[in-house]
């Protein structure tokens, strides 16, 4: 697919979909989560840049809604299939089922309707698919145990952009490499050269690391499903409780989380965890160690009476001797048990095993008082610690990267299909909220026809709306009373349209629509024009009558633009305009009799009948007659005011009509 092609994607744009993985996918599926992905695109230009591509790719490149009153009542449509979805994922989603004319786009769509009708809207699903969101890319985080080495310049810019976790050092030689090793816990040589160099410490060379970034890398891996893991599970419970088939082992996808830590750490490794305490607690326990030997020899010299010789003491005095000649000399075995104590307690207290010997030389075997640390020794114990615990977290981080590995792709599709189900459950709901039918739509169709329609969009409940049945093609004029349903009816017409040519099923008991190209409705003006704006009108009909396309027109009460016997005949010359053409219009008015009396054509005028007054409440029979021209209200309330009173003025002024 060229991106460019796609109207309003330029240069730029088409760069930033080129750093997706699969951008004509996340296009063809209008997976706006997927185009938000690429840099400098948002989750709204995601949407608009979907909605544009689906037009291209089936040849629908005109605008269907072309006035703002149909851009409105798709705005109503739109807000009710958002408000019931889950995620914020399926309310863009849905946002890409714009209508158009293409036939292959509304049979795309309406597959769509068909499998989602099928599902079972359950509970728990909704519930699980609240915390299920597209899966998240972390920022890099810096791994400093570990370096990337080479000779060639090259490369080490390559390394810098392909691994931005690591840092990449240029050496000369393999003594570089040897210092190093000193340095880090594992050094990975990127160049071939140095394959059978023998160097102490964790030194592998990987001159396919670019091929295999995980194992180089598999905290990139980790730190993806950690920072997934919500959302994962989340996409593993809606696939379980709405019994769709995953696209992976979740057990194993459980398993493998459980064995990772929020912050991307291996978990549930004993020696792991054994190697981390004792860095941790080291020096504590050093101090410990050192305060449990010297209790013991403080409590021993406490209770011990040692007797020197008077030249003995002068001796010890010039050669400036200290307690620690007396130890070596009175106390030497209460010493050595003092100095095992302190050992022993150090071994134990860190679970030291082959770290023992190390942990001896902490104490040295030199009879002192106090007993000190060597912290030379305690230094190296600690280096030899840390390097045991990097080495076994690595060893674990690259095995449940390789199991993770594994789940990387399916993971996608799991989570990709678990949105997609909120998709396909707000569909559902919506049919079934609103008693939906997928209508009959195509080329064999004329105009509009709904049988048992009702509007979601009136202001009332839905289940207190009452049917309409209304057939219409070619030029029409629709009369009826005040308040009688007029606009409402247009509304439903719209509505319907719209629906339709979205792929989408209708709120009717059945309904037949004319695929057409355009959809064009005129609301009612609030009040009279002025010049410039009452010109402005008269050129939007002008193009419109002078258009090609098939097109489906509403008009609601174009007679308040100006005075009304100005009105009746310009209605008049745009309705003799449209006739013939391919176009299937309904004009709502007041002034359909002078209308149709000022008009050189037939123009067909059908009504809204009001069947009478009741406790002044008018009383409406709200699908429109064919054929028939609908009395007024004055009409109304001068009959029932001339069968009531029986006085004579009524009678004339009903005569009138």
């Amino acid at each position: 697919m060229e991106f460019t092609a796609i109207s309003g994607v330029g240069e730029k744009t088409a760069a930033a979909l080129d750093d997706l993985d699969d951008a004509e996918r996340a296009l063809r599926e209008g997976d706006v989560a997927a185009l938000a992905k690429a840099p400098g695109v948002s989750a709204g230009r995601a949407t608009t840049i979907a909605r544009a591509a689906i037009r291209h790719e089936h040849g629908a490149e005109g605008e269907f809604l072309a006035t703002d009153r149909a851009r409105d009542v798709f705005e109503s449509v739109l807000s009710l299939l958002r408000e019931r979805t889950v995620t914020d994922y399926a309310a863009r989603r849905l946002e890409t089922l714009v209508p158009t004319g293409a036939s292959s786009r509304i049979a795309e769509v309406r597959e769509l309707v068909e499998r989602a009708t099928s599902r079972e809207i359950a509970d728990a699903t909704l519930d699980a698919l609240s915390a299920v969101e597209p899966l998240d890319t972390p920022p890099a985080t810096r791994v400093r145990e570990r370096c990337l080495a080479t000779t060639d310049a090259e490369t080490y810019a390559e390394a810098e952009d392909a691994f931005p976790e690591l840092s990449v050092e240029v050496i000369d030689d393999a003594r570089g490499l040897a210092e190093l090793a000193r340095s880090y816990s594992t050094v990975i040589a990127l160049d071939e050269s140095f394959a059978g160099v023998d160097i102490e410490g964790d030194v592998r060379v990987r001159p396919d690391a670019f091929d295999h970034p995980a194992e180089i890398v598999p905290e990139r891996l980790l730190s993806f499903f950690a920072a997934n893991r919500e959302r994962l599970l989340a996409a593993a419970r809606v696939h379980e409780t709405a019994g769709m088939e995953p696209p992976c082992d979740l057990d194993a996808l459980r398993d493998a989380l459980d064995r990772l830590d929020d912050d991307a750490t291996p978990v549930g490794d004993d020696e792991l965890d054994r190697l981390t305490t004792a860095v941790d607690d080291l020096d504590a326990a050093v101090s410990t160690a050192e305060s449990v030997a010297n209790d013991h020899l403080r409590e021993v010299i406490r209770e011990r009476d040692v007797t020197i010789e008077g030249t003995d003491f002068l001796s010890l005095v010039e050669q400036g001797a200290r307690v620690d000649a007396l130890l070596s000399r009175e106390l030497a075995d209460d010493f050595d048990a003092a100095l095992e104590k302190a050992r022993g307690h150090l071994v134990e207290s860190l679970s030291l095993s082959d770290e023992a010997d190390l942990a001896e030389r902490v104490f040295d075997d030199d009879p002192t008082f106090p007993l000190e640390r060597n912290e030379e020794a305690v230094s190296r114990l600690r280096t030899e610690l840390k390097a045991a615990r990097d080495r076994r977290a690595a060893g674990l981080k690259a095995d449940l990267a390789d199991d993770l590995g594994a789940l990387r792709d399916p993971v996608e599709d799991l989570v990709r299909a678990a949105l997609e189900r909120d998709v396909e459950l707000a569909l559902a709901r919506f049919a079934a909220d609103f008693d939906c039918t997928l209508p009959e739509i195509g080329d064999g169709v004329e105009g509009v026809a709904i049988e048992g329609g009702r509007s979601p969009l009136l202001d009332v409940a839905f289940e207190d709306v009452e049917p309409v049945d209304y057939a219409v093609s070619g030029v029409t004029l629709l009369s009826g009373v005040n308040s009688g349903g007029k606009t409402s009816t247009l509304d439903l017409v719209a509505l319907v349209a719209i629906l339709a040519h979205m792929g989408l099923p209708v709120p009717a008991d059945s309904a037949r629509v004319e695929r057409v190209d355009e959809l064009h409705y005129y609301a009612k003006s609030q009040g009279t024009l002025d010049a410039g704006a009452f010109e402005a009108t008269l050129r939007d009909f002008a193009a419109l009558a002078e258009g090609t396309d098939s097109r489906l027109v509403l008009v609601d009460e174009l007679e308040s633009i100006t005075e009304p016997g100005a009105s009746a005949k310009i209605i008049a010359g745009i309705l003799e305009s449209l006739d013939g053409q391919s176009v299937t219009a309904v004009f709502v008015s007041h002034l359909a009799g002078e209308i149709r009396d000022a008009a050189s054509v037939d123009i067909a005028v059908d009504g809204i009948e009001a069947v009478g007054l009741v406790d002044g409440e008018l009383q409406v029979n709200r699908s429109p007659v064919t054929d028939h021209l609908a009395r007024s209200t004055p009409e109304l309330i001068v009959e029932k005011l001339a069968t009531e009173d029986d006085d004579a003025f009524y009678g004339r002024l009903l005569e009138k009509f």
